[in-house]
């Protein structure tokens, strides 16, 4: 991963999105040990502390939990959560868009859900 420093996304959220689709591709497993704030603050050549940042709030959203002494690591509903959060914050604000832009462009619901099949189709997504 390259982290955008000109995205108005800061680096600590691109350090927990990252880590999350790592958790998501099974890159790390449930209870699997996950990279320090000082191996990331090396391989991301950033702060030790903006890379702490990030694994506090995976923390906060109960994605990885502390062993003390032993560091972070994948909890067992890590998948579910992210998958939760990512179709409300994502998806949900994805979609919004578009059906405003629908509206403007006046497309009717049946010819939005025709392309969003076409795409959808295109994209590799059936099957899934």
């Amino acid at each position: 991963m390259i982290l955008d420093h000109r995205s108005t996304t800061p680096i600590y959220m691109q350090i927990a999105t990252w880590l999350e689709t790592e958790i998501l591709k099974e890159h790390f497993k449930q209870d699997e040990k996950i990279y320090s704030q000082y191996q990331l603050a090396e391989m991301f050549q950033i702060n030790p502390a903006t890379a702490a940042k990030g694994l506090t709030l995976l923390g906060q959203e109960k994605v990885l939990y502390d062993k003390r002494g032993l560091g972070k690591f994948v909890s067992p509903d890590a998948k579910k959560i992210i998958k939760n959060k990512r179709k409300n914050d994502v998806l949900v604000k994805s979609i919004e868009k578009i059906v405003m832009e629908a509206n403007h462009l006046e497309i009717n619901e049946s010819e939005l859900l025709q392309i969003v099949q076409q795409v959808y189709r295109e994209k590799g997504g059936e099957g899934k």
